[in-house]
């Protein structure tokens, strides 16, 4: 890699630590406004620690005529959220006296928007903290959509060139050019968050929890203002209007821009926003209905209580609503699988994400039907695009390194010394970006404060692993990515 790239790349998140350095007058002046200035400093000094490492890196500036290429982008996606977690942790190591470990642990699940946590009594803690923790997961949000629609087709990882043409095509016809589609994608991404905000609040939440929880739901990240989660409130309009911000947050942003911008049935004729849609009603009907057969819920609250939870773990929010893992073994088991759904591609959702389930099902019945019918020559399609032999080549590539990532962590993890349970479930919901995992010690009511350092430290690199869809990250150990 040559100097003038590396300077680029430096150059670049310089301008990403200005960015969050500038970010944290938010939390200032939250805490002026709650009247708890003992925690400003930690948030002064961590912001002109990280405006400082900035400026350093962007001073320089950047080299004329230097463009990035796409196996330039591997370093810079993986750097940049490194970097990024590394400084967005100060103002937890100063204002909770953790150690460093949890708190970039806490950092790194908020910046990847997967909603484990370290830190308890949050019902009581510091405003300022409360809300640097939502925005991390905003940022974090907004940061992995803007990689998903422009970055990840370009690099071709995991399928999702499959989404370069729609996205091309869409920019060309509607906005000419690509910063035009960002803009709009950042305007739509503020104006969700703001209405979530709005009905949080009108459904009967504090003007505080409200915000925070809007930017929670719609980065589909899942970090509450409370022990609790979700089950502090009991008014069901919170429940609901929680489940509608969650799922608008897994849909795919470019089509929602599209829609607003008179293409009124992009979203409708999305085979993927179809295929999400129809199995979430589906999995609210069996769950909802095997509450209510084994408990003494009604109806319609063991609905509403199944839509919360599900819809949590589907688009890997992270949101509780009750101890979901008391419901019986089939319950447990569901949800255990419900982790590797995810929400659709270029949405804030992790984990595999739906359109592999479906691209998996058009390649299986093209091979049952190649079984019966030999010489046919059978088209592969999804969402009328082409399912070509690189297209297969990656998403199969994809799928086996990312369950393989996760069977390599829960090893490690055993290997520490956790249950087996704690260790699969943990590494299941760090690398699928859910949140909380199954067991008594990290499951709905429980959290990852007892767990050893040397697992944290795992589990964060399965979060960060999970986030850049894996091969972003594995390509940079490969000897030939450092050979010209």
């Amino acid at each position: 890699m040559s100097l003038p790239t590396v300077r680029t790349i430096g150059f670049i998140i310089g301008l990403f630590l200005i960015t969050l350095a500038v970010s944290m007058i938010i939390p200032m002046a939250t805490l002026l406004l709650f009247e708890r200035t003992d925690d400003i400093f930690a948030f002064l000094w961590s912001s002109l620690v990280t405006f400082i490492a900035g400026l350093a890196l962007v001073g320089p500036g950047r080299p004329a005529n230097t463009q990035l290429r796409p196996r330039d982008m591997y370093m810079l996606t993986t750097a940049s959220w490194v970097i990024v977690c590394c400084f967005a942790a100060l103002p937890m190591l100063l204002i909770q006296h953790i150690s460093y470990t949890d708190a970039f642990f806490e950092t790194m699940s908020g910046i990847t928007t997967t909603g484990s946590t370290v830190l308890t009594g949050l019902d009581h803690a510091s405003p300022g903290l409360l809300i640097w923790r939502s925005m991390l997961h905003w940022l974090g949000g907004i940061g992995f959509i803007g990689m998903a629609v422009a970055i990840l087709p370009l690099l071709r990882v995991g399928g999702m060139r499959l989404f370069q043409t729609e996205s091309s095509d869409w920019g060309e016809k509607v906005m000419p050019r690509s910063h035009m589609v960002a803009k709009a994608i950042v305007l739509v991404y503020v104006g969700l968050t703001l209405l979530g905000a709005l009905a949080f609040w009108l459904a009967g939440m504090t003007p505080f929890d409200a915000i925070n929880h809007a930017m929670a739901a719609i980065s589909t990240g899942g970090f509450s203002t409370s022990d609790a989660s979700l089950a502090n409130w009991k008014q069901p309009a919170v429940h609901w209007v929680a489940v509608v911000v969650m799922i608008l947050g897994s849909l795919p942003f470019t089509l929602l821009v599209a829609t607003l911008r008179g293409h009124r049935t992009a979203l409708v004729r999305d085979h993927q926003v179809h295929g999400f849609i129809g199995f979430l009603v589906v999995t609210w009907l069996v769950v909802g209905t095997w509450l209510w057969a084994h408990s003494e819920n009604t109806w319609l609250d063991a609905l509403r209580i199944a839509a919360v939870n599900v819809t949590s773990v589907v688009t890997t929010t992270g949101f509780a609503l009750g101890d979901y893992t008391l419901w019986g073994s089939f319950a447990v088991m569901l949800f255990f699988y419900l982790t590797f759904v995810g929400g659709c591609s270029g949405s804030t959702a992790g984990s595999l994400k739906i359109f592999r389930f479906q691209v998996a099902w058009q390649l299986l019945k093209a091979n049952l039907q190649q079984l019966v019918h030999p010489r046919a020559v059978i088209k592969q399609q999804y969402n009328k695009h082409n399912l070509d032999d690189e297209i297969v080549r990656s998403l199969i590539t994809f799928s086996f390194f990312f369950t393989t990532t996760i069977a390599v962590i829960a090893l490690g993890l055993c290997l520490i010394g956790l249950d087996w349970v704690t260790a699969l479930t943990g590494a299941a919901t760090a690398v699928c970006n859910v949140g909380p995992g199954l067991g008594p010690t990290i499951g709905p009511a429980g959290n990852f404060s007892s767990l050893p350092d040397s697992a944290k430290w795992l589990l964060t690199i399965g979060m960060l692993l999970g986030r850049l869809e894996i091969l972003t990250v594995l390509v940079l150990f490969t000897p030939k990515f450092w050979k010209h």
